[in-house]
């Protein structure tokens, strides 16, 4: 019985932290099936994404810090977005006014939301971190990443070894989570890994909604190559290295700041 309170427990924070991403695919949903007249498809898309990040601070369901984290991945998605559909990798067929290169504006969001989905677990789970590698490392690593989503149509794709060496530069580091006073662990590779394998699966309700099309789905919706989820692993290893580092980076400033308060307290 306790296991399966738990696991309520567990299921309920997970839902909650995702209510972003959960608002962006009922939003894909609903719109293919519900037309505004006057307001193309991805114009709507993007009107509604808005909305929600704007209700998501109103009503505190995230901090101004994690806004900033979520608006970084939102302009590192577009970038990436338009580099990949001028390639040819993907494209968005449908017309709007909020379309950039080729790139409606809301695709941003959509990487957005795994970083709204991970700074909001961290927060509700008190995510602790052990044996987290030197920061060069991980900028390195998350640098090389990042670069091999545009570098590979030239020169190669250098993934599997950036896989290799990310299990080496994370092998000791477990990620801590606290759930109904129960302190649980996982290795940081299978939450890579999971939160990855869940993105490939929401690809493919994306791509079946028409949020955009592969190649091999132009005349008919087929399943997202599973090699796919190679690419949101890795992704999801920047968005995780990122917020981390913000994380440890206040967490020390907030230590300096009490550090500081007992000091001006001893001298008065």
């Amino acid at each position: 019985m306790r296991f399966i309170r738990k696991l309520l427990l567990f299921g309920w924070l997970e839902a909650i932290s995702c209510i972003f991403p959960v608002i962006i695919f009922s939003t894909l949903g609903l719109t293919k099936f519900i037309e505004i007249p006057g307001i193309a498809r991805y114009d709507l898309i993007l009107i509604i994404c808005l909305l929600a990040q704007i209700g998501m601070v109103l009503f505190k369901l995230e901090t101004l810090d994690e806004l900033k984290v979520i608006c970084m991945f939102h302009v590192i998605g577009l970038g990436l977005e338009i580099f990949k559909v001028h390639m040819g990798s993907w494209a968005y067929p449908e017309e709007g006014w909020s379309k950039v290169f080729g790139v409606p504006l809301y695709s941003g969001f959509m990487y957005a939301s795994v970083a709204s989905y991970i700074c909001q677990a961290w927060r509700r789970f008190d995510l602790h971190i052990t044996g987290w590698p030197k920061t060069i490392f991980t900028v390195m690593l998350s640098t090389a990443i990042y670069l091999n989503f545009f570098t590979h149509h030239y020169i190669g794709d250098y993934r599997w070894i950036l896989i290799g060496l990310l299990l080496i530069v994370f092998f000791r580091t477990w990620v801590n989570f606290t759930l109904s006073g129960t302190t649980l662990r996982m290795p940081m590779t299978l939450a890579f890994f999971l939160i990855g394998f869940f993105i490939w699966i929401a690809e493919n309700i994306s791509t079946f909604l028409g949020a955009w099309r592969y190649p091999n789905q132009e005349h008919i919706w087929r399943v997202v190559h599973l090699g796919k989820i190679s690419s949101w692993f890795l992704l999801v290893v920047i968005t995780m290295i990122i917020v981390a580092q913000l994380k440890h980076v206040k967490a020390g400033k907030s230590k300096e700041k009490e550090v500081e308060i007992t000091i001006n307290h001893i001298k008065h």
